[in-house]
């Protein structure tokens, strides 16, 4: 027979109070104290703290409420050695330094993950790593100084080898944004369909001529909102002729910009493959002597806190990436204490419009000085 822990029925606030006497603050609090207050046995608060089945919901609340009227909380390094497990998660970022230090993508995920980490005892290892060679050693150390119990593998590349390799490790890992990976827990948002409603907002304002500038090739989500924008064009029986290719840095933006502005068909409006370049191709244009929505209309991706906030508003794709991480790192905690992960919930992108979009010029509109 399997033993269950001990779940006692509440024995009233005058034995809580007598309980809470027990533990007076000159000594510190123990699991004991905790499981004194709750009317529970020890075991079952290490079950509710570990998330291991046996407690009920109204049990693990009353244990919890306990253990922050104490102000207790597991000792991590204990719980390391008892698990034989590091309680910590590694996330390797292969970006340019620029784009890390001014993408608010990666301060919103590291947020998100940190918000459920905090809650059971584990911390993040961050690495910001300059190549492929410096990714794999990372990896690697990872793994042979057992520093990480998992990772996160995020900006997934077209035939990527991380997944195979950490698998080779022995070290468990999610995959974000890729719906495919054999036992890689993928969770991911449909950015194709941010894109696509993006192509039918222009068309519906009468633009035709509908450029983008492109992430960088070589990562799935940079092909995947490509391939929508290019489909969606067809869909509407318009020829996807302008694109550009940019790395998700506001420099590769601008010039991008400056290059599909100097076509002789210049576009009416152009779709960006993040915030970041979206915002630097307004500043291009402006530059040039266009305004933005009446010459030029601009949607972005991501929708970062500055987004509303830019002259004109940026209409833009929004995903809610603190949610994202948060659902990564609860995914990856179970996958790696071999329990069952509660299901991904994330709300679906949602395409939000602003001033930086309106209905396209007509042809016998004057253009500014400089640009006829």
């Amino acid at each position: 027979m399997t033993a269950t822990p001990s779940e006692a029925p509440d024995s009233g606030t005058g034995a809580r109070d007598s309980i809470a006497a027990a533990a007076p603050r000159d000594r510190k609090v123990t699991i004991d104290d905790v499981a004194a207050r709750a009317g529970v046995s020890k075991s079952a608060v290490s079950f509710a703290f570990n998330g291991r089945p046996g407690v009920g919901e109204e049990t693990k609340e009353r244990i919890l409420q306990a253990a922050r009227e104490l102000e207790w909380r597991p000792d991590a390094r204990a719980r390391a050695l008892s698990r034989s497990r590091a309680q910590a998660l590694g996330l390797v970022i292969l970006r340019d330094p620029e784009l890390v230090s001014t993408d608010p993508f990666f301060a919103q995920f590291v947020a998100g993950v940190e918000s459920h980490l905090s809650t059971v005892g584990y911390a993040l290892v961050l690495q910001v790593v300059d190549g492929q060679d410096a990714e794999k050693e990372a990896y690697s150390r990872f793994a042979r100084e057992a520093r990480v119990d998992g990772v996160f593998i995020t900006d997934l590349r077209v035939d990527d080898e991380r997944p195979s390799a950490l698998a080779a490790l022995g070290v468990p890992y999610v995959v974000l944004g890729s719906p495919e990976g054999e036992g890689s827990a993928p969770i991911g948002l449909d950015d194709a369909a941010g894109v696509r409603r993006a192509v039918r907002h222009l068309h519906a304002l009468g633009h035709q001529r509908i450029a983008h500038v492109a992430g960088g090739d070589r990562y799935v989500h940079s092909r995947v909102r490509r391939e929508a924008w290019e489909s969606e064009m067809r869909r509407l029986g318009l020829e996807p002729g302008g694109v550009a290719q940019g790395d998700f840095t506001g420099g590769s933006g601008a010039r991008a910009t400056h290059e599909l502005l100097d076509q002789t068909e210049a576009p009416t409006a152009i779709i960006y493959a993040n915030d970041i370049m979206a915002i630097a191709g307004i500043s291009a244009a402006i530059d040039r002597g266009l305004r933005v929505p009446q010459d030029l209309s601009v949607v972005g991706f991501d929708d970062i806190p500055l987004a509303p906030y830019i002259t004109p508003p940026l209409t833009t794709v929004r995903q809610d990436v603190f949610r994202w991480g948060n659902a990564c790192a609860r995914t990856l905690v179970a996958l790696i204490e071999e329990r069952e992960h509660a299901p991904i919930d994330l709300p679906a992108v949602e395409f939000v419009v602003r001033g930086s979009t309106a209905k396209v010029p007509m042809p016998s509109e004057t253009l500014p000085e400089g640009n006829e």
